[in-house]
């Protein structure tokens, strides 16, 4: 990976953070914890976790749900030629190592 796209995904990844803690309706605590990059810049997929867990549905359809806008965000606030399109994903990698650090803990 390059460092543009390097560049791009942080300034995604913090334009993401700063849309979803605005817009959140607070029952359901929305982290953005990384954004891929795809397709030459293409297509950035969007990481995120849920607390409480049991939220990760509605928060899911949540976030699907107000992607165009958040492209718009993205496009009125940061200096990118070109936008990726956005997609969402559940973060199980983090959830994983969350989990395992708590094994670690108890051991």
């Amino acid at each position: 990976m390059n460092q543009k796209d390097l560049k791009m995904q942080e300034v995604i990844r913090e334009l993401a953070a700063a849309y979803f803690s605005r817009e959140s309706n607070r029952l359901s605590l929305i982290t953005i914890t990384g954004v891929n990059i795809e397709a030459r810049g293409g297509r950035a997929v969007i990481l995120f976790t849920v607390l409480p867990e049991n939220a990760e549905p509605a928060a899911l359809e949540f976030v699907e749900r107000h992607l165009g806008t958040l492209r718009e965000y993205i496009m009125n606030h940061a200096r990118m030629m070109r936008v990726p399109f956005l997609a969402a994903r559940l973060d199980h990698g983090e959830k994983n190592r969350q989990r395992l650090d708590e094994i670690g803990r108890n051991s």
